[in-house]
């Protein structure tokens, strides 16, 4: 059995708490993660009968996503949404809806799919999730508050599909990211910050050394919300918890 590094710290961040929990490694955070999920979705379920989940891209979450896959859990009463998606075919590489349903969906045969149409352009893409959200809404908002939501971070401090520089007031809970921000690629589709930060959970998981410094200054330096989008997600009244791995970590 892999032995979890449980480093809890309680930092203040704007004016809340957040929990920052270290790991060893991806396999001791994704262990902890699917354990920790399964309880948030049967609170769910118990409070109000399903179990609403925006889902993260990228490789650190992959892991987490083939655990649950062996967890028992109703996944009859889970509705899985996204944080982002590019608008790529569902075969590319690049798709996280694609990657997802190899690792999770194929597995669990998950009924409440609501993907982002990522054959469609980026604008007509936005338009039909936020649709599609609008129909999960808690009046008086105009989309659903998420029970979880997952997030990454990249090098750059990036979230979703909020990239360094890019608007750091998205009036529209859905926007289409159509311009390219230093090396990443345009045609996207992500959820802002008035959408993240509206759930009950938002975990952000990271690995790797190459985010230490970043990390680093995204917890612990200056605010600056346009040069580190990842400071934007500050939950109003639901909890913010950091998952990370020791190398991740390393700096803090």
């Amino acid at each position: 059995m892999l032995r979890v590094v449980r480093k809890f710290y309680h930092l203040r961040y704007n004016r809340r708490v957040m929990d920052i929990q270290i790991f060893k490694d991806n396999n001791a955070l994704s262990q902890s993660a699917a354990r920790q999920f399964v309880e948030l979705a049967n609170q769910a379920f118990a409070k109000r009968g399903r179990f609403l989940v925006a889902l993260s891209g990228g490789g650190t979450p992959m892991k987490l996503y083939e655990r649950l896959a062996s967890e028992n859990l109703d996944w009859t009463r889970v509705h899985f949404f996204w944080g982002d998606e590019r608008c790529v075919p569902i075969d590319d590489a690049g798709n996280t809806y694609g990657q997802i349903k190899k690792n999770l969906f194929d597995k669990i045969g998950a009924t409440n799919v609501h993907r982002v149409e990522s054959d469609l352009e980026p604008e007509s893409a936005a338009q039909a999730y936020a649709n599609a959200l609008s129909k999960f809404a808690d009046a008086p908002l105009t989309f659903p508050r998420f029970d979880l939501v997952l997030l990454g971070m990249g090098d750059d401090g990036h979230t979703a599909s909020l990239f360094p520089n890019s608007p750091v007031e998205d009036a529209a809970p859905v926007v289409a990211v159509t311009a390219h921000y230093q090396d990443r690629p345009a045609n996207r589709v992500s959820l802002t910050p008035q959408v993240f930060n509206q759930a009950e959970e938002v975990w952000f998981l990271v690995t790797g050394a190459s985010k230490a410094e970043t990390l680093r200054r995204v917890l612990k330096g200056e605010r600056n919300l346009a040069l580190y989008p990842a400071q934007r997600i500050q939950p109003e009244r639901g909890n913010l918890v950091w998952m990370i791995d020791q190398a991740a970590g390393a700096l803090l």
